[in-house]
């Protein structure tokens, strides 16, 4: 029985329904494809709209464990993201992708084809998108990414590009696959166990996988260069301390720094400058900061295909993943009343004081007792029929598939009592509603036991999930022939929806913890219904157009929106061996779910500049003691019902020139635009705002200026501690007025063979943006994105490998260069920086082979000294250093 096998081109998309098209290239050998009306010898290299293929075999070459990781090094993926070895964010357990440098959010991920349920917890708070950390390498078969808009076939997300990951069909035999591996600096040591296999009966066809794999973190600390935190000049990290609140002096601590001198690793020591009077440590801050999660997972694939007859087929297919990570970013802190303004009024000495310290590791047992862990479930299921009209050109196909991801978040915390542990117990309060209490020299001043670090510690557990289901029907043919070839139709109609619930921990409401603030329940449903075509038209031989368009509607409790989109695509051939080709297409975004129905989060900003402190204290914005402050300002974000879609435009075109089967080469130029941007409310632009309008620079009775001032709310200037700092800043996501981005994209491949060395397979990748810019709002002045000190975003990326093969052995080299990105500081930019990752393997006979891989083979670790610990570019490049793995794997 045979079906027809799709392309990566516009018309294939929406032939398959919901599938991208089946076309592979593994070591230069193409699957069997129909490409229409082509005549280029590389059909890889067809479509209106460029496509990159990572195969498994790629993957594995590269030293990858999981669709992260492979999707992270692509050239087009140059946006800045925080994954989960970014530290503390709200997704440390997921990882995502920024295609175009246009966030997580603008590129659909698809699994075979279809959409599954986001990561349930926002990036960011934000925005939802899809964890590819759960995508283990044994089941893949290839990934496909498609280089431009495709809202026209897929609907809404498809803005930057799309991701599918396609997962075996066909397996024959049981191959077993261990893999060990470590890193030369200690740390991040792992083991992966892959069974994957297939057995093909007469009418039934079924695959399986199974994976087993375990990582242990890297700590900080396992890295010499932050293993210190005063290597550059920098004071140590406080562990104790205690203030006068009023004269803004800290009392001397007398013999508590002895008291504590074995602790973090016994470098706690007295620490006297004029203005400070402490006890510190230089190995505080490495003692706890995981640089990489420890990871333990679960996978298990199956899939299965049963012909009911000469043309008709069912099938369906199931992916389950358990997941449990772990990291620390901080050990435990107390502040005296931490939920009173952190101070208190000490009645032994008559004082406003405050009382500071960290728990080291050695009163608790270990660092690892205050990790955050994360205990995941993500569940795929699809099933439905397929099949074709006897006698005729045409083929269809209905399918059902649901998608489940649920993560129960464990929190270590300080219990409420922390304050009566430290302080003794409170004896009212005064005039002002300040805390009294009248403490001893108790445990605030010594080490700790494990067992009285136990009394005033526990944990919150946080329930989230998401789910999506959706029916879809499609179908293709030929409508009629010109003669230049046959005119083809597609079509789909789905109907779905998807929800999802962030459940806090109750005790947490209850008062249950220390100084915590309140959190609530967010959640919401919605439903999404669409129809789409499109169009194939061989205009004349050299010349082929393709039409789409769709429909797409989602219902909300009390409202709707709909959007249609369309684009158009050319491929002209004025050679056999020269493709030129162009495209465009509208596109639109549903507002993320988490910007819709979230009813308040909490967090804060990497780093912020106060402005108005800047210019009360008379002092420029180049050498502002308030620039750049990090941590940032404190922001609370509440969802907004009332967002409209995000409206879009992209085009591109470009060249495809293939002299022969052995070489081809790419150039595309692609243009992205964005309209009616949701985006949340800029921290730093409110800031601005907000310093112009209590200058008098902006009218402070419009409606700007009480908005602004409304938002940035302040300390008073009487206060103790802070006076006039920022408190929090109130912000919520808005439809911004635009985005857009442009730049090339250059792709070729060269293979050769040698008499007697062997054959040889070149292939390289490169993305320059050439414009990247921001407007929040109508009549403001476009941001230049790439001039920014504080964008992160790569302008520039290569990634080159060379493969070579000669009798039983088999190697990879791959290069990836990394443009200029700005230092910590905004000083200038850190330079551009190559990687090199390593692969051999050698084929003991037909069914063993053995390998290794080496990563980062020149151990090379980017350092940034210019905003202090951790000394190194944090989300932009990883510290691990040189990585290895050996590899077995056998055939049965």
């Amino acid at each position: 029985m045979a079906y027809p096998h799709f392309t990566l081109s516009a018309l294939a998309l929406a032939l398959a329904g919901q599938a991208l098209p089946a076309l592979a290239d593994s070591g230069n050998t193409l699957d069997s494809v129909t490409v229409t009306g082509s005549r280029i010898a590389r059909a890889g290299k067809e479509g209106a709209t460029g496509v990159t293929v990572l195969t498994g075999a790629d993957i594995e070459k590269q030293g990858y464990t999981n669709v992260y990781d492979a999707l992270n090094n692509l050239a087009q993926n140059t946006g800045f993201t925080q994954g989960a070895d970014f530290g503390n964010t709200f997704t440390p357990a997921a990882n995502a992708i920024s295609l175009r440098g246009l966030g997580p959010n603008h590129t659909l991920t698809l699994l075979n084809g279809r959409r599954i349920a986001d990561y349930p917890v926002a990036y960011e708070g934000s925005v939802n998108f899809v964890n590819l950390a759960n995508i283990p390498a044994a089941m893949i078969e290839r990934i496909e990414v498609l280089n431009g808009g495709a809202s026209a076939i897929y609907g809404s997300d498809a803005i930057a590009g799309v991701v599918n990951v396609i997962l075996k069909k066909k397996a024959d035999g049981t191959t077993v696959n261990v893999k060990a591996g470590g890193s030369e600096h200690h740390g991040g040591e792992n083991l992966r166990l892959q069974l994957s296999g297939g057995k093909s009966w007469d009418k039934l066809n079924l695959v399986y996988a199974l994976e087993l794999s375990q990582r242990n973190p890297i700590w900080s600390r396992q890295r010499g260069f932050m293993a210190d935190n005063t290597v550059n000049g920098a004071a140590p990290t406080t562990v104790w301390s205690q203030k006068d609140v009023k004269t803004g002096k800290f009392i001397d601590p007398g013999a508590a720094c002895g008291e504590l001198g074995g602790l973090y690793a016994g470098s706690v020591r007295a620490y006297r400058t004029s203005k400070t009077n402490v006890c510190a440590s230089p190995l505080a801050k490495a003692s706890y900061w995981t640089v990489q999660t420890a990871n333990q997972s679960q996978n298990g694939y199956l899939s299965l295909n049963y012909a009911l007859n000469d043309h008709l087929e069912l099938f369906g297919d199931a992916l389950l993943a358990f997941n449990h990570s772990e990291n620390n970013t901080r050990g435990p802190s107390w502040t005296s009343a931490g939920g009173n303004g952190g101070y208190f009024l000490n009645q032994n000495s008559g004082r406003y004081e405050a009382w500071s310290r960290l728990l080291s590791p050695e009163e608790m047992g270990g660092a690892s007792r205050y990790n955050r862990k994360w205990d995941d479930v993500a569940a795929n299921l699809t099933f439905g029929l397929r099949g074709a009209v006897p006698d005729s050109s045409w083929s269809y196909e209905a399918a059902y598939n649901a998608s489940i991801y649920t993560s129960q978040n464990i929190a270590p915390r300080l219990l409420a009592n922390a304050d009566s542990f430290f302080l003794g117990q409170q004896q009212g309060v005064d005039a002002k509603g300040v805390p009294i209490y009248a403490p001893s020299s108790g445990p605030f001043n010594r080490r700790l036991s494990q067992a009285e670090f136990d009394s005033i510690a526990g944990r919150s557990v946080s329930q989230n999930k998401s789910w999506l289901q959706a029916l879809s029907l499609s179908g293709s043919g030929e409508l009629f022939k010109l003669p230049a070839g046959a005119v083809k139709l597609a079509g789909t109609l789905e109907w779905g929806s998807q929800g999802f619930s962030n459940d806090p921990d109750p005790l947490i409401n209850q008062g249950a913890f220390y100084n915590t603030s309140p959190a609530a329940h967010a959640g919401g449903t919605r439903s999404r219904q669409a129809a789409g075509g499109e169009l194939y038209i061989p205009v004349f031989k050299q010349l082929n157009l393709t039409l789409s368009g769709r429909y797409d509607r989602y219902q909300l409790p009390d409202s709707s929106a709909g959007k249609f989109t369309y684009g158009a695509g050319l491929e002209f051939r004025p050679l056999n061996t020269l493709l030129l080709r162009g495209s465009y297409a509208t596109s639109f975004r549903a507002p993320d779910m988490n910007y819709l129905f979230l009813t308040q989060s909490r967090g804060y900003y990497s780093s912020s500049t106060d402005y108005w402190r800047c210019a009360q204290a008379g002092q420029p914005l180049a050498s502002c003691d308030y620039k750049s402050m990090s941590p940032g300002a404190d922001y609370v974000k509440n969802g907004n019902a009332e967002l409209k879609p995000e409206n879009g435009k992209s085009y591109g075109f470009g060249f495809v020139w293939s002299p022969s089967s052995s070489a081809d080469i790419s150039v595309d130029y692609w243009d992205i635009a964005i309209n009616d941007l949701v985006t949340d409310l800029s921290g730093d632009k409110l800031l601005r705002d907000e310093a112009l309008c209590r200058a008098g620079m902006l009218d402070a009775s419009s409606q700007l200026c009480q908005d602004t001032l409304r938002r940035v709310q302040r300390n008073p200037d009487s206060a103790l501690i802070n006076p006039g700092a920022v408190k929090q800043i109130v912000v919520n996501p808005i439809n911004a007025a635009s985005e857009r981005t442009s730049g090339f994209d250059i792709a070729g491949k060269l293979r050769w063979r040698t008499a007697n060395w062997g054959g040889f397979l070149l292939k390289a990748n490169y993305t320059k943006v050439l414009k990247h810019t921001y407007q929040q709002f109508a009549g403001d002045a476009e941001k230049n994105m790439l001039n920014d000190p504080e964008n992160t975003d790569w302008p520039d990326k290569l990634d080159t490998s060379l493969s070579w093969d000669i009798g039983p052995w088999s190697s990879t080299v791959l290069l990836t260069r990394y443009g200029k990105i700005p230092k910590a500081n905004g000083s200038g930019n850190l330079t551009a920086t190559v990687l090199a990752n390593f692969s051999t393997q050698y084929q003991w006979n037909k069914r063993t082979s053995v390998g290794l891989i080496v990563n980062n083979v020149l151990d090379t670790i980017k350092r940034d000294d210019t905003s202090g610990w951790p000394y190194y570019p944090v989300g932009s490049y990883l510290p691990y250093g040189r990585q290895w793995w050996v590899e077995l794997n056998h055939k049965f």
